[in-house]
């Protein structure tokens, strides 16, 4: 693993990119998305992940988030096997995926790249860990999450998105409870 992308203090706050593996675009579909929301919630409630910030793309998903119990690499260990099992799962068993075999494909080679993979790797082993180290830095990263919808043309104001805090600190109602700031 690159030096860059270790988590050196686990009870820091920290900017995350979790990718799929070849930046296969599988958030393009609702039943995906809720997936990763619903093992935030998870980790959240049960697992003491505080969650500041997050927005779920079509191939990767940004989040701020912080660890209350100093275990941020063994929470998104856990985050990550647990979404990228249940996900793989219902791509394989789907009747109604018509990109099953493609996905699948691509998540079987890359898991004969890697030693420690089983049948299947779907996120890449890295995070992209950044350390929140301001006031400033962490207001300039929780912008940046919440405008990826719209830099990508998909809403025009980043509270119009579903799946973002965006519409938490939008004073609307989110998909998932967050930590505000």
């Amino acid at each position: 693993m690159s030096e860059g992308y270790i988590i050196r203090d686990s009870a820091a706050t920290h900017f995350l990119t979790l990718q799929v593996i070849d930046w296969v675009d599988v958030f393009t579909r609702r039943i995906y998305r809720d997936m990763v929301l619903e093992s935030l919630s998870y980790c959240r409630h049960k697992k003491g992940l505080l969650i500041y910030g997050y927005v779920i793309m079509s191939n990767h998903v940004h989040l701020m988030v912080q660890a209350r119990d100093e275990n941020l690499p063994d929470v998104l260990r856990d985050l990550k096997k647990f979404t990228a099992n249940r996900i793989i799962k219902e791509i394989s068993s789907s009747d109604t995926e018509s990109r099953s075999d493609g996905m699948l494909k691509r998540f079987e080679f890359a898991a004969q790249r890697h030693v420690r993979n089983s049948v299947h790797q779907f996120w890449t082993h890295e995070n992209h860990p950044i350390e929140i180290t301001s006031t400033k830095f962490l207001n300039q990263k929780l912008n940046y999450i919440h405008e990826n919808p719209v830099r990508a043309g998909w809403v025009e104001e980043p509270q119009e998105y579903l799946y973002s805090s965006a519409r938490n600190y939008g004073g609307r109602t989110g998909l998932i409870d967050i930590d505000l700031l």
